[in-house]
């Protein structure tokens, strides 16, 4: 595929992991960029960017002074994105950069504006996430599809593929891990075609480092009927 890839990858407190997702996604063989956007990390993480940015000339950093979320450092990396294709990349290994083509395809293809990677619908390897992560996702998935008519899986995926001209194009507001629901009602107002495909998945646990809790689940179900409400604001 000729077209140019924006890997956008969001990093709090993510040293252990970094330097091997990146290199994992500098192994994918499509034409990209990777914008690195450190979200006010204490454990070494931005110097770690900065030597991966002087080492590879397709590697772009950016720092918040403070931990502002996940959903303001993908609008800074978004801002900058140049590809006609963003992808977001988290960068704890849970998410494997091998499934770049099978995501790409429907968009290369012409038969979609969105693709989202479902964790539960692949023969693909996959370390299941516990049960209760497994019955919020479910319950706001299902939420979010009575909303916005769509027929999806896993809402709450990292792994989804946008045309830049979409994300560049309209206002985004949510700073943490609501992103997911915000995103998905403004794709459906927008009127785009969503495709969903599956993909590997090795969870992690809390102990080694997994962020988002069970308040973000609650603000999350608060922002599903909040952007149900609101008119879809572009720029």
């Amino acid at each position: 595929m000729a077209a140019k890839l924006s890997v956008v990858v969001p990093v709090y407190n993510e040293a252990a992991t970094l330097d091997e997702i990146v290199r994992r996604v500098q192994a994918v063989d499509v034409t990209k960029e990777i914008l690195i956007v450190d979200d006010g990390s204490s454990d070494g993480s931005f110097e770690i960017s900065r030597k991966l940015e002087e080492e590879f000339e397709n590697v772009r950093t950016w720092r918040h002074d403070r931990n502002r979320g996940k959903g303001r450092a993908l609008r800074t990396a978004f801002a900058h994105a140049t590809g006609e294709f963003i992808v977001i990349q988290d960068a704890d290994l849970e998410y494997d950069p091998a499934d770049f083509g099978t995501l790409l395809k429907p968009l290369a293809e012409g038969r979609a504006d969105v693709v989202y990677g479902s964790r539960f619908l692949s023969d693909h390897e996959r370390r299941e996430l516990n049960i209760w992560q497994y019955l919020a996702n479910r319950c706001l998935t299902l939420l979010s599809n009575a909303t916005t008519h769509f027929e999806l899986t896993d809402v709450l995926s990292c792994y989804k593929v946008f045309r830049r001209d979409f994300l560049q194009s309209i206002v985004l507001e949510e700073d943490g891990f609501s992103f997911e629901p915000e995103v998905t009602s403004k794709i459906a107002k927008a009127g785009l075609r969503v495709c969903e495909v599956g993909i590997s998945y090795r969870a992690r646990s809390y102990a080694s480092g997994k962020k988002i809790r069970a308040r973000d689940g609650l603000w999350a179900v608060w922002c599903v009927f909040k952007y149900t409400c609101k008119p879809l604001e572009r720029r």
